[in-house]
């Protein structure tokens, strides 16, 4: 495929950290986050920037869509847990260098109940993150398909919001909550949280529900809609197979180019070093 010259390749960086934060949040399952979190993390790295994606979901997608076995070892569930636990003991290489993840597994489900009466339990992830921030340029927080006290800590924490949205009438509908839910934060909690943008993925551009829906989304969000799209495609379930991004699995693809893409609009948006 020919490679979207729309933006520029991103200038190489001189020095890294701190990291620029970005939730990836969606209270609807099955749209893109993870899929998003790992390809546009990787699509960065080959870009010179060092990226540390925080699994931040009890199902554990991400960490097993890159290869991390979540049940051995520690996770964010143990970093929420205890104050005094270096996060740097936490973290995981991936086989992509300088792509590191903070992994989950099904412990974090517990977190809702178990911090309820912590101090200041909506900063906590903020806490974690600013003893890593230097080390890395971005951190991609994978967020839960829900807008409980997770997804609130993930808003807390970071600089920007990034929502993948499927080119689907349904996927549309919590839209506004979520809207509701970053303007309370920005409020009370994060008064320099930023709408990134929204993206769309799961795109087929033979449809007319998926026109329609990208027609819904710029008379929305204008020009918050990203301009790189995510076309359907049986790669990523391939690549998922496999526990590798895109970019390395199929690295001519259509699909590792869309993220490639994108990682370049973001940059040229500004939304990331």
């Amino acid at each position: 495929m020919a490679k979207d010259n729309r933006f520029p390749k991103p200038k190489p960086l001189t020095s890294h950290g701190p990291a620029r934060i970005i939730a990836m949040c969606n209270q609807k399952g099955g749209v893109g986050k993870t899929t998003t979190t790992i390809n546009l993390g990787a699509a960065m790295v080959e870009y010179g920037r060092r990226v540390l994606l925080v699994d931040f979901d009890p199902q554990g997608a991400l960490s097993a869509g890159l290869g991390i076995i979540a049940h051995e070892g520690q996770t964010i569930y143990d970093l929420m847990l205890k104050s005094d636990l270096d996060p740097n003991d936490v973290i995981r290489h991936t086989k992509i260098e300088g792509l590191d993840v903070i992994p989950a597994n099904i412990d974090l489900s517990a977190a809702e109940m178990t911090l309820v009466s912590e101090f200041d339990r909506e900063r906590i992830l903020k806490r974690i993150l600013k003893k890593v921030s230097a080390n890395y340029d971005l951190i991609l927080i994978d967020c839960q398909p829900s807008l409980g006290l997770l997804t609130v800590n993930a808003l807390t924490a970071a600089h920007g919001v990034m929502i993948p949205l499927a080119a689907e009438f349904f996927a549309l509908r919590g839209v506004a909550i979520l809207e509701d839910i970053i303007r309370r934060v920005q409020s009370t909690l994060n008064e320099t949280l930023t709408l990134d943008g929204v993206l769309t993925t799961m795109f087929d551009s033979r449809t007319l529900h998926s026109r329609e829906v990208m027609e819904l989304l710029h008379q929305k969000f204008g020009k918050k809609v990203f301009r790189s799209v995510i076309a359907r495609t049986v790669k990523f379930p391939d690549a998922t197979r496999v526990a590798e991004p895109i970019t390395s699995y199929a690295p001519t693809s259509e699909a590792a180019e869309s993220y490639r893409t994108v990682a370049r609009e973001l940059v040229d948006r500004r939304c990331a070093p």
